[in-house]
């Protein structure tokens, strides 16, 4: 059989009892891994490190790690973590709960200042979504905009549909929904139960029911075996009475004595973890644990090892065989589900305003209806009443009470069928008021409707993403790999192969990717167009690091007259090198103080220039003169400055090629220098993640190698050299 790649509703419900144990442990750090693995490192006071790992891609699971279990911290934090990180360091982890039965995790953290909720959607396409209190959407790693939820930052999350509940039914309800079903017993349980297919084979197991026997012929005895058997799972999951086991493959019988794929220490490879020992997996091998918590970790541990095995042998979902196909299926889904909700919105918006069109169209006849159950009402009218006396005008012919189908007392609405419309009006309006609202209705549905088809445009990128990915692959695979020599990599210098330096990356098909993270990265930086780093802070915390720690002898600083500018330090040498007086050029001086100008409040005002100044290293000081105080982050300037007045804003974002590959940003004289391509940004309506996806998509069309550009110039990484406030693309 193939290994279980997502918990079930039954594990989860087993899982939360567990998870109350860690209750109290604080927040250290999140991390990110990819768009699909989230990890929470916390601390608890009785047991030290706890690790929590929520994964929503192929592979959906949620449970504490061995913190020997636990991948190493990725790269620089994208958008998503940084969030994470400032709403949970220092919270506390307040518990779990599921969400009805369904796979739907609430992991809930308290803090003085806020509190916090990560649903995590363990179904379908999977999500996370970070929410406050009053689960407002913060942030998600997906938009959902469908006909039936929206999951997006700023709306209030919303859950899906209830399901039954087969934990919760009571015997009546189940027998009718048993009744109900045209297929057989097994199935019944797993689709219309909400059980699945395995918990469904295994409770017909237990209750001694044939599984494959026809819903018309079971009788009542049948369902109450089968109601007998749920009941005792539903006991077992709400007194957390546990008994974990982790099932292999006989080792012997499957080849797999040495370890096999995903076999360990000469054990066979896993399949499955569940919360209770199975009648259904008896003919694999059964390992016990103490706590279900500890077997889905080191079942995962050791799932995550058999498909790299997998690959390192070239099978499929290796490194050497990329599984394409589940991948350009998967979006595909996703896209057919989004145009399927793009048809709802516009169908949704199109009824609301026939809807009001027919209020106008009626008019006389909706103030008559709206009047008469006011009046009514004014005299204390009950709602059964009026709703009787507009029947009994329909009888009579009266043609207001023949276009009343519905009277709601608890809502305060009449239904009226007009023009082949049911129009539902709140009878406190008028109808203009009443009109007004379905127009407004149907405008809101449209504005949805733009969500979504922004969504669907993010998703046909990955899909052309994965496609070129695979042309690319084949294309290797027939050429016998990628560079001849098999190392995939340059042949050193970052020229052609007939030694000419005027390489053509952006109509190149595949462009390897070279980078090395540098100690300043984590600032604002560029180099000068004579070559010299200039280094600016994004916070207080980094103004107040970048004065301390960077500056030195030699180096010049700039700062602008604007209020919340960042510390800007034009470094005359490497922080390992001895300090020394440069000489830089009028050029070099320009540039920091564009630079300067752009990252302060200026840019974000929406002002094109501003003033800087600049002093040497050495007038700078941490020390205040007597009497005066420093902010965080402040610093006091003693003697002469020397002034940039009227420096125009610029800002570029581009490409660098060679010799390392990455995004760069700054001066676009600067840019321009060092990279392939660019696009300068000038003050805009666009927030810095939208304008930094606009140019990413730019990106996207100048190059032949789309993946390269993903790879290298993610929008978290643009908007990484964006200035705060809102930007757009400057037109040339």
């Amino acid at each position: 059989m193939d290994a279980k790649r997502e918990l079930s509703s039954v594990d989860l419900a087993a899982l939360v009892s567990e998870f109350g144990a860690y209750e109290g442990a604080k927040v250290d750090k999140a991390y990110l891994y990819g768009d699909d693995l989230l990890r929470l490192k916390m601390r608890d006071f009785d047991r030290g490190r706890v690790e929590l790992i929520i994964e929503v891609g192929d592979v959906k699971r949620a449970h504490a790690a061995d913190p020997e279990h636990v991948p190493d911290a990725p790269g620089r934090p994208p958008n998503f973590a940084m969030m994470l990180r400032n709403r949970l360091s220092g919270a506390d982890f307040a518990g779990v709960e599921q969400f009805e039965f369904d796979r739907i995790l609430e992991f809930r953290f308290e803090r003085e200042d806020q509190d916090t909720i990560i649903v995590a959607e363990l179904f379908g396409q999977g999500n996370i979504a970070v929410c406050d209190e009053t689960y407002e959407v913060v942030d998600s790693l997906s938009t959902v905009r469908l006909k039936s939820r929206t999951v997006a930052p700023g709306s209030t999350y919303e859950f899906p549909e209830s399901r039954i509940n087969p934990l919760a039914i009571e015997f009546e309800p189940f027998v009718a929904k048993m009744n109900d079903s045209t297929t057989d017993v097994v199935r019944t349980l797993a689709t219309q139960l909400n059980l699945g297919g395995l918990w469904a084979e295994e409770i017909c197991s237990r209750a001694g029911v044939e599984k494959t026997m026809d819903v018309a012929d079971a009788t009542e005895d049948d369902y109450r075996l089968v109601y007998d058997a749920l009941d005792r799972l539903r006991e077992d999951v709400a007194d957390a009475t546990v008994d974990p086991r982790l099932y292999r493959t006989d080792p012997d019988a499957d080849g797999d004595g040495a370890g096999g794929a995903g076999g360990a220490d000469g054990k066979g490879r896993v399949v499955d973890v569940t919360p209770f020992p199975l009648e259904e997996r008896d003919e694999y091998v059964a390992e016990a644990f103490d706590t279900f918590t500890d077997a889905v970790d080191q079942y995962f541990y050791e799932f995550d090892r058999s498909q790299d095995d997998e690959g390192s042998d070239g099978e499929p979902g290796g490194d050497d065989a990329p599984d394409f196909e589940s991948e350009i299926a998967k979006y595909e889904r996703i896209i057919e589900q989004q145009e399927g909700a793009i048809e709802g919105f516009e169908e949704d918006a199109e009824a609301y305003r026939e809807q009001a069109e027919s209020l106008y169209a009626n008019y006389g006849l909706v103030d008559d209806v709206l009047g008469t159950v006011r009046s009514a009402r004014e005299d204390d009218v009950p709602w059964d009443a009026i709703a009787e006396r507009f029947e009994e005008g329909a009888e009579q012919g009266i043609a207001a009470a023949e276009a009343v189908v519905g009277v709601d007392g608890s809502e305060g609405t009449v239904t009226l069928r007009l023009d082949d419309h049911d129009v539902t009006v709140q009878v406190r309006e008028g109808v203009e008021h009443n009109a007004d609202r379905l127009y407004q209705e149907a405008k809101r549905v449209e504005e949805k409707k733009e969500g979504a088809l922004a969504a669907i445009e993010d998703t046909r990128e990955d899909l052309e993403d994965v496609e070129e990915r695979k042309r690319e692959y084949e294309r290797r695979q027939e050429e016998g790999g990628e560079d001849g020599d098999g190392d995939g990599a340059d042949d050193g210098d970052g020229e052609d192969a007939d030694g000419e330096g005027d390489h053509d990356w952006l109509s190149d098909p595949s462009i390897p990717v070279r980078q090395q993270e540098q100690w300043y990265e984590r600032f604002r930086w560029f180099h000068t167009t004579d070559g010299y780093l200039v280094i600016g802070g994004r916070n207080a915390d980094q103004n107040e690091e970048l004065v301390k720690k960077y500056l030195e002898a030699g180096d010049k600083v700039f700062h602008s007259q604007a209020h919340g500018g960042p510390v800007t330090i034009l470094k005359a040498t490497d922080p390992s090198e001895k300090a020394r007086d440069v000489d830089f050029s009028e050029a070099t001086l320009e540039q920091a103080a564009q630079f300067a100008v752009t990252y302060s409040s200026v840019w974000k005002n929406g002002v094109y220039a501003g003033d800087v100044y600049m002093v040497d290293g050495d007038q700078v000081s941490k020390t205040p003169e007597s009497g005066e105080y420093l902010e965080k982050g402040g610093f006091a300037v003693r003697g002469d400055r020397t002034y940039f007045r009227d420096t125009p804003v610029g800002c570029a974002v581009g490409i660098q090629c060679e010799p390392s590959t990455r995004v760069v940003g700054g001066p676009p004289a600067a840019t321009a220098e060092r990279t392939e391509t660019m696009i300068e940004v000038e003050p805009g309506k666009f927030a810095q993640g939208d304008a930094a996806k606009r140019i990413y998509r730019e990106f996207r069309e100048r190059f032949a190698d789309t993946s390269f550009v993903r790879k290298v110039a993610s929008p978290d990484r643009i908007q990484h050299f964006m200035p705060p406030g809102g930007s757009r693309i400057k037109e040339d």
